[in-house]
């Protein structure tokens, strides 16, 4: 007996990843609009220290790469946004994992995107030690990659079923609570992402 095939969602119409973007967008976007609005460019507040907030207009990539390369790097960042939804395209049943990955490096890039497009350049304004200055977009990439490493980690360790599934063994091809991976277990099944269980009675 098969499991019942879910048709894949499209990126447009997964909202719990788009409300995660939208947050992960506006965060970025509110919070370089209070810098540009109470630094002025190149100062730092406070003066001195290990953390502070320095107002830096960024025409590179990510920590100050590539600067006067606005125009490449705003192409690049259209290529990033319509690759991670060809990813998002090509997983069968994306679980919550793999959707918060795409959700904050989809955010990332449209909140850098936008500075692009509307400044000319990207605010940076977080100031950490030695590091070059980076803003909420930067941070939001590099956890969403971060993630998404660990997905394909998790994914490549898990070994393949040796035997056929039971009849029955779920009554789900996907959680009903947050829509990932059924692992099969001997009396029922577990979600590979929440780990809500289901049983099988009788």
């Amino acid at each position: 007996m098969s499991r019942p095939r879910r048709d894949r969602t499209p990126i447009y119409r997964d909202w719990t990843l788009l409300q995660l973007a939208a947050l992960a967008l506006a965060l970025d976007q509110l919070t370089k609009f209070v810098v540009r609005q109470t630094l002025e460019w190149h100062y730092s507040w406070p003066a001195y220290g290990f953390f502070r907030f320095t107002h830096v207009q960024n025409t590179g990539s990510a920590f100050g790469l590539f600067q006067g390369n606005n125009i490449p790097l705003l192409i690049v960042s259209l290529v990033g946004v319509a690759v991670l939804a060809y990813i998002y395209r090509t997983q069968e049943r994306p679980g919550l994992l793999m959707r918060t990955s795409i959700a904050l490096m989809l955010g990332g890039a449209l909140g850098n995107l936008v500075d692009r497009i509307w400044q000319g350049h990207v605010t940076d304004f977080i100031d950490i030690g030695p590091w070059p200055v980076f803003n909420l977009a930067d941070s939001s990439i590099v956890v969403g990659l971060a993630i998404l490493a660990w997905v394909l980690v998790l994914n490549r360790d898990q070994a393949p079923p040796t035997e056929p599934e039971p009849a029955g063994a779920s009554a789900y091809a996907a959680c009903p609570i947050c829509d990932g991976a059924m692992i099969s277990l001997p009396n029922g099944a577990r979600c590979a992402d929440c780990g809500v269980r289901e049983r099988i009675l009788g």
